[in-house]
């Protein structure tokens, strides 16, 4: 005997003690999906034995179950279940998380049973218990199916149970090993010359023999329909046969709407209202043949009521669908799928209003549906409304998956008034819903340990105690957090130098990327300023639209910690709208097809942001140092006027003294005064990301070239950052890049950075490190203090250890280039903050500062 269960059901043992159902459950199911009451009556009481222990060991068995199909997981039940009273509690289970609830029933002899219990002396409890179980068996077994077991299956010998063979099978929504790429089109309501029109621009070509239809593409992509293909429109003949066909072939992939289960009833003969557009399609329907109504029925009633691809990552439901239900079977999955959630009452257009689903979702399936026609493609929390309503005016719209493009076209006319209006009128920019939904966002989603999945790392780990900081920082010092896109990485050093007298050098980080494979590297000039990301808008509308940001601007200016780098907002509106008019000029608005830019860069002079930091701790370091040793050095020498020997003290007070006034010479070249935007200049050395794209898939050449183009826009406050292309299998190549970071560091400037030359490079293990900062002699004063040189000093820097600071610095990478992606993907903003949330949490890491 075959038995075929659904991959995602309860499945319930049914039979007295002795019936073999253990030994079966052994058999044909993993350990793990098998819930057994003698074991669970064991853990609570150390005895499964213990009948005194029943009760809690069944509650502890129902939080099992609950909890393994909560994660949709196959659940067999190994209990005697003879009792309707114990299978309704489990029968409730399934029906609480949409599930099928199947049994299989041991309805072996009463011999059978009792003879096996005395071959188990912890069974020894008397014959008439056995009696009574098969008794309360039979009584039951007409009503299983009754009380809401979809699949009763019968073995009434040892023979039979033997014999069986268990096999599972996917449920009709679980297309998950569809990996498309999809088309996904919204509602339809009988738009035949829209829809071959909208497929055309997608890349189908419809034709058509003898009142057949077929399609035809240069690729591999499969459409998908959110159904209501029908009612309304001109074209519903021409729609069902188009679709039925691509359905039936193969080629396309169709949910039902509640607009297509209304005609399949009436098509039945059923009492249905034949309004909003039903009595049109009938009409339609009523010159074509009584065997093609019967296929348009069959066709509609058999369609699945959602359908799970791609690994679970894509769910496609007419009015879509709560997480609860992907890849579920119930009676209730299908009426929220076409219908929705409603409250009951009715709005003054005499329409059902609905609950607001996707505002509450959280689920990491994408959710595309239509059913309620909005004016544009709704993006919330993660799904997508792609009705817009095409039968009144609108548009039909398409969804391209993965790549979550969007491809409309307008309606031809207006087929059908809508009882809501729903198209603007005005063409006022406003503030998308999903931006109204993140102006609040919720404590639980950055909060508490995390482990945060990324394309470049899986699962990054962020303490509770470093979100809690990283927490304090975002409520209390940061900019607008709808402006927080992207916060950089941390970069790591090179490793201790083995030149005398230097603790850093290039010939060290062009070893690292030796040793990772990596042949080619750009380093780029490291600017004497402050790391700042900024956020540039085409025009203020633009920060509405697609930031959310309520008080429009031109965008914002950020340090690497996430606050405002100008506290004077007149001058950042200043300086924001001269790079604004860079960009025009430029054309990089037009040749990234974008309205907006996001920038790494470096703003300066380092004074600008650090005033406070070079007037608390540096200028009197340097003051006292260089006043001290001074007055220490003529002490000296008039000492050394009347006690012989101090020749050696007096040496080393000279050099401390040389050391400290070349600490302040040091942080001197970073700072002058700011009173106007004249003296300001930003080093731009990444283009982050534009509307649509992130270009960490562009090595970093193109981004200097890009960048090159932009600055020499306006040469009086940006500047282009100076590289050099290094071939680390040429020794001329590296001698001219160490020759050139000599002359820099000797100049007294900071030092320059080493990347691969692949903005993502992959090394021996793995994404390798983003960048490693070589600094010169000099500028490292003001990092290790001013006497960081003195021998024992150096000796004792020596030994430092970048390990943490790189695996710091790869991990801050992943989630900075993470954040991007989902923001350009226009996933909820929280999303992207989940991702902000953990660099800001690991930089409250214990990893040396200096570093």
């Amino acid at each position: 005997m075959k038995i075929s269960i659904p991959e995602l059901s309860l499945v319930l043992l049914v039979g007295p003690s002795g019936s073999g159902k253990s030994s079966f459950a052994r058999k044909h199911f993993l350990p793990t999906e098998v819930v057994s009451s003698d074991f669970c009556r064991a853990l609570v009481s150390d005895n499964e034995n213990d009948q005194s222990a029943t009760g809690d060991a069944f509650d502890l068995l129902h939080e099992i179950v609950c909890k393994r199909l909560a994660r949709g997981r196959l659940t067999v039940v190994d209990a005697t279940n003879v009792q309707p009273e114990a299978r309704k509690s489990l029968i409730a289970l399934a029906k609480e998380f949409h599930l099928f609830a199947e049994a299989i029933v041991f309805d072996l002899s009463e011999r059978v049973c009792q003879d096996r219990n005395v071959l188990r002396p912890d069974r020894q409890f008397g014959p008439h218990v056995i009696r009574n179980q098969s008794q309360q068996l039979r009584r039951s077994l007409r009503g299983l199916e009754r009380e809401g077991i979809r699949h009763v299956f019968k073995l009434s010998s040892p023979e039979e149970v033997d014999a069986v063979t268990i096999e599972r099978h996917p449920l009709w929504n679980n297309k998950k090993t569809e990996h498309g790429p999809f088309d996904i089109i919204g509602d339809v309501h009988g738009c035949f010359d829209e829809l071959v029109e909208l497929m055309a621009q997608l890349g189908y070509t419809v034709n058509q023999t003898d009142g057949v239809y077929s399609i035809s593409s240069s690729g591999e992509r499969k459409l998908v329909f959110v159904g209501d293909l029908v009612d309304r429109g001109p074209g519903t003949v021409q729609v069902l046969r188009l679709i039925s066909s691509m359905v039936q072939s193969g080629q396309a992939f169709c949910v039902p709407g509640n607009h297509d289960m209304k005609l399949v009833r009436a098509l039945r003969g059923r009492d249905v209202k034949r309004t909003h557009g039903l009595a049109e399609t009938m009409e339609q329907l009523g010159n074509e043949s009584d065997e093609f109504r019967v296929e348009v029925a069959k066709f509609l009633d058999g369609l699945v009521s959602h359908y799970v691809f791609d690994d679970g990552k894509l769910v496609v439901a007419h009015a879509g669908l709560k997480e609860s239900m992907h890849g579920r079977g119930s009676g209730a999955v299908r009426e929220f799928a076409l219908f929705g959630e409603t409250t009951g009452e009715t709005d003054e257009f005499g329409l059902p209003v609905r609950y607001n689903w996707a505002a509450d979702y959280r689920g990491k399936a994408l959710v595309v549906y239509g059913h309620t026609p909005v004016p544009e493609p709704l993006f919330l929390n993660n799904t997508v409304n792609i009705d817009t309503g095409c039968v009144f005016g609108g548009q039909l719209t398409a969804l391209r998956y993965p790549e979550r493009e969007i491809v409309s076209v307008k309606a031809h006319q207006t087929y059908y008034e809508p009882a809501r209006p729903f198209l603007p009128e005005t063409t006022e920019t406003q503030r998308p819903l999903q931006h109204a939904q993140d102006d609040v966002l919720d404590l639980a989603d950055v909060v508490g340990k995390r482990l945060i999945d990324t394309r470049l790392k899986p699962k990054i780990t962020i303490r509770e105690e470093n979100a809690i900081a990283a927490l304090e920082v975002m409520s209390r010092f940061a900019s607008d957090p709808k402006w927080l896109i992207y916060l950089p990485p941390t970069m790591s050093p090179t490793e201790t130098s083995k030149h005398e007298n230097l603790l850093e050098h290039p010939d060290e980080a062009f070893a690292f990327y030796r040793k990772e494979g990596i042949a080619t590297v750009v380093c780029e000039q490291k600017h004497m300023g402050s790391r700042a990301v900024v956020v540039l808008c085409k025009d203020e509308a633009v920060s509405q639209k697609r930031f959310g940001v309520v008080q429009a601007s031109l965008g914002t200016v950020y340090t690497r910690t996430g606050r405002r780098f100008f506290t004077d907002e007149a001058l950042e509106r200043q300086f924001l709208i001269r790079l604004q008019l860079a960009v025009e000029k430029s054309g990089l608005w037009d040749e990234l097809g974008t309205d907006w830019l996001c920038l790494d860069c470096e703003l300066m002079p380092w004074s600008a942001k650090a005033q406070e930091l070079l007037q608390k701790q540096y200028a009197p370091v340097g003051n006292a140092g260089v006043r001290a040793l001074q007055s220490e050095k003529d002490l000296i020498a008039r000492a050394m006027l009347r006690v012989p020997g101090l020749e050696i003290l007096s040496a080393q007070t000279t050099e401390r003294l040389g050391a400290v006034e070349h600490y302040t010479q040091a942080y001197l070249q970073y700072c002058w005064p700011v009173s106007s935007l004249a003296d300001l200049k930003l080093a731009p050395f990444h283009l982050l990301a534009s509307e649509g794209a992130v270009h960490t898939d562009k090595p970093h050449t193109w981004h200097m070239e890009m960048i090159a183009k932009l600055c020499s826009a306006d040469t009086e406050i940006l500047v282009a950052t100076p590289f050099k292309i290094v071939n680390l299998q040429n020794e001329a190549s590296v001698a001219d890049a160490v020759a050139w970071w000599t002359e820099m560091t000797a100049q007294g400037r900071e030092g320059m950075v080493v990347k691969p030359i692949d903005f993502i490079a992959e090394g021996k293990r793995g994404i390798t490190q983003p960048a490693i900062k070589c600094r010169g002699a000099e500028y490292l004063r003001i990092i290790y203090g001013p006497e960081y040189l003195l021998p024992e000093n150096l000796e004792r820097l020596r030994s430092r250890n970048v390990g943490a600071k790189r695996s710091l610095a790869s991990r801050e990478f992943a989630l900075g280039i993470e954040a991007l992606e989902r923001f350009v993907r226009k996933e909820p903003l929280r999303l992207t903050h989940e991702c902000v949330f953990g660099v800001l949490a690991l930089e409250s890491e214990p990893v040396d500062p200096r570093l």
